[in-house]
């Protein structure tokens, strides 16, 4: 029973992350609350590959994983720059209020469409939200050195490109290998460690790759325009 409820385990460490984030950046610490993101991340990325591993998939996991994700690195990362970066200004409510809440929608959307719909072998179809809220949480660490108006824009690409036909490479193929278990907790307790020691430090430097990953898709998506999505029958 414990076998087939770990991988479970790493989507519920997920959820719970995501809720800390928001907690977090509600006491004026968007630093440590990205970091939750990011870890959260982390967790979201083990969950599927042990339960690849262990031979345990299921329906349950896979809805599990979807409304999770929606938390993690929907409702979290735009509740995050909305609090650091949207509300201090005095920017109109409804505008700031319909950014932030674009970005956990096309999220769900995301999500949504990646359950039903089968793309290409090896490939995402559209910015996958876990990237996305990596992003957007971190890039409010730079509330300060950017204008409000790259940080909406920001906000607004990041949503339209979930909800995308650019394509991204999917690395969830890549699996564990077998026999590494063990090695999991020390993984995760270390990247734990260094997240709540270094909160800024990690933040940022993780924000690089991941703009890295969603400009690579664009560049890809110029180069190969001839995208089809079909459905799962």
């Amino acid at each position: 029973m414990f076998k087939k409820n770990l991988p479970n385990l790493f989507t519920i460490a997920n959820l719970f992350l995501g809720i800390v984030a928001i907690l977090i950046s509600i006491n004026g610490d968007p630093a440590t609350a990205s970091v939750m993101v990011i870890i959260a991340m982390l967790m979201d990325g083990l969950d599927g590959r042990v339960a690849r591993a262990l031979n345990v998939q299921s329906e349950f996991g896979k809805e599990l994983d979807s409304l999770s994700d929606v938390i993690s690195f929907g409702v979290a990362p735009a509740f995050i720059i909305y609090v650091v970066a949207f509300q201090p200004v005095g920017l109109n409510p409804a505008l700031a209020w319909t950014v932030t809440s674009l970005f956990p929608i096309c999220g769900a959307v995301r999500l949504a469409r990646f359950n039903v719909v089968a793309g290409t072998p090896g490939y995402f179809i559209g910015l996958p939200i876990p990237a996305a809220g990596g992003i957007l949480a971190t890039l409010s660490l730079f509330h300060k050195e950017l204008p409000l108006v790259v940080l909406m824009l920001a906000t607004i690409a990041l949503s339209l490109l979930m909800v995308s036909t650019v394509k991204y490479p999917n690395f969830k193929k890549i699996g564990l290998p077998r026999g590494s278990a063990w090695i999991i907790p020390i993984v995760v307790i270390v990247c734990v460690l260094i997240g709540v020691l270094f909160p800024q430090i990690v933040s940022k430097l993780i924000f690089v790759p991941l703009l890295l990953y969603a400009m690579y898709g664009l560049k890809k998506n110029g180069n190969d325009p001839q995208i089809e999505i079909t459905k799962e029958v």
